[in-house]
């Protein structure tokens, strides 16, 4: 019976597929074969694509036939769409970042407060965005003027400022809250989704340094604040045409303070916020012995955190490469190689640093924290640099990391438990401060308002290496004096820390009502070291 039906379905698929097809044509009716000779030839399979788009797709009034005009608008159009859906796609990328630092955070954490630290990272992205929707982005771009790639749309066109030694200073913008009235436009949405998830990557950065102690409530409130204020106004300077942008037209200090990617504007912006909060709460319970000693407390998952790496290596292509607001900027090849050789070298000078002259051994941990400080620096100047450069900037982070994560540790005797002063904070300042001294003057004529390309002070430009230097200044003390006053507030409204009981027992269970691995008996007492 089972053959029978096998070839019912044999030859049936031989009939259907052969037979009908010819017949169907022949039975086509004279009315039929008249309306098919008047209408235009449908377009026939084309498998390798070579024919498929011509001129009857370029709208006109008279299909098929565009005016110069016509073919001309069809041109641009299609310029920005291409700009439009690459910003989008790259903003997609960094969006996926976020599961890679909460990959990296939790691993690097203990496992009594898995479920805690998770928490962190995934409401950081709803907090801060609504904050940005609110006000963050008009004070970051309401003054930006017109957005080049995208069409020139020039609605966002309120900066405030001020006026000293002659010179406008801008502060902030005043356009673009709740993306309404001027910032109701395509090209608005596309950069706000865009410059968002940099936003998140700041906003994110301190949950990984403050772990393990920060009530969810105190977090809570600060992930409201950071998207509409902290991150957004420093950001202004840079990127939102403000103050520090203007250095080079106002006071011939190159192309003004040039970050390309966010080595300041948002890494050394988190790390930052991640000193003076982690330094208000204070180490965790048992870190630190009673003569200062530190004692070691390890992550409870090495491999979540590795994986968590490699995610944030893949998005930094769309953090990177993205930020040429462009996907007809060809340099998005020479950014995205810089940026993955950066990420190796960096990796690489970590884990042969701990071996050889640190620890004896290569420590996984710190090689991720490697990739990731090679990765950071180079973020900066990626779109500025040759490959070599990017190699030597990559090979420096992952010395500095170590030595950066050390010194916080064991001098400063602030506990960090992932290390995100170091990886963030102290990398994005090198990373502004490389490309003042890296920069090739291949790539940025123009940049900042400012003629001819970026070059510097290797290069014969000295007076850029300068103005980063004072972008890096710059950020150290607002970004420490806003997070100061924010974190004081809260600790005033609800305190940061919770209960030293709770943190003895974990997070999970006091903070978030449910433990991150059920049916896992966890050796709490073991996870929190005893101070001698």
């Amino acid at each position: 019976m089972l053959r029978k039906l096998c070839w019912i379905i044999i030859f049936g698929s031989l009939f259907i597929g052969f037979v009908l097809p010819p017949l169907a044509q022949a039975d086509e009716t004279p009315s039929t074969a008249v309306t098919a000779a008047m209408a235009p030839a449908p377009r026939q399979p084309d498998p390798a694509g070579s024919n498929t788009g011509n001129v009857s797709d370029i709208p006109a009034a008279k299909p098929g036939e565009p005016t110069l005009a016509e073919l001309a608008s069809a041109v641009g159009r299609n310029r920005v769409a291409i700009n439009l859906v690459w910003i989008l796609i790259a903003g997609f990328l960094v969006m996926f970042m976020q599961p890679g630092f909460a990959m990296v955070e939790t691993g690097f954490t203990r496992a009594k407060n898995a479920v805690h630290t998770m928490a962190m990272n995934l409401m950081i992205y709803p907090l801060g965005m609504l904050g940005f929707y609110i006000c963050g982005f008009a004070f970051m771009f309401g003054g930006l003027g017109p957005i080049g790639t995208l069409g020139g749309f020039a609605g966002l066109d309120h900066e405030v400022t001020i006026s000293l030694f002659g010179k406008e200073f801008g502060l902030f913008g005043a356009k673009g809250f709740f993306l309404s009235g001027t910032g109701y436009d395509v090209a608005v949405f596309a950069l706000f989704l865009f410059q968002m998830v940099f936003m998140d990557t700041t906003a994110t950065i301190p949950t990984g340094a403050l772990a393990e102690r920060w009530k969810y409530l105190a977090f809570f409130i600060y992930g409201w604040f950071v998207g509409t204020i902290i991150y957004p106004i420093y950001g202004n300077w840079v990127w939102g045409g403000g103050w520090l942008a203007m250095l080079g037209k106002n006071f011939a200090l190159g192309h003004g303070h040039v970050d390309f990617a966010g080595s300041s504007v948002v890494h050394m912006t988190g790390g930052v916020i991640s000193v003076v909060g982690a330094w208000m709460i204070g180490p965790r319970i048992g870190k630190y012995n009673k003569d200062g000693s530190p004692n070691p407390i390890p992550g409870h998952n090495i491999p979540m955190a590795v994986i968590g790496t490699f995610i944030l290596a893949f998005g930094w292509f769309g953090f990177n490469a993205g930020s040429t607001l462009a996907g007809t900027d060809l340099r998005i090849s020479v950014v995205a190689t810089n940026t993955m050789l950066a990420s190796a070298t960096g990796a690489l000078a970590a884990t042969l640093w701990m071996w050889i002259f640190r620890f004896k051994k290569p420590d996984p941990s710190m090689m991720c924290n490697g990739m990731l400080a090679g990765l950071v620096a180079i973020t900066a100047p990626c779109a500025f640099v040759n490959s070599l450069s990017a190699c030597l900037i990559g090979l420096i982070s992952g010395v500095l990391v170590v030595e950066g994560a050390l010194f916080v540790e064991r001098r400063v005797k602030i506990d960090d438990p992932v290390g995100a002063i170091a990886v963030h904070g102290m990398n994005g300042a090198w990373g502004c401060l490389a490309l003042g001294l890296f920069a090739d003057g291949t790539y940025g004529d123009g940049w900042n308002g400012v003629s001819g390309p970026v070059k510097g002070l290797f290069y014969g430009d000295p007076s850029q290496f300068i103005a980063q230097c004072v972008g890096v200044a710059a950020n150290i003390v607002y970004v420490a004096v806003i997070s100061l006053i924010v974190f004081k507030l809260i600790d005033v409204l609800v305190g940061h820390r919770v209960d030293p009981e709770a943190e003895i027992e974990g997070l999970d269970i006091p903070e978030m009502g449910i433990p991150g691995y059920n049916g896992v008996q966890l050796d709490k007492a073991a996870e929190t070291p005893v101070s001698r």
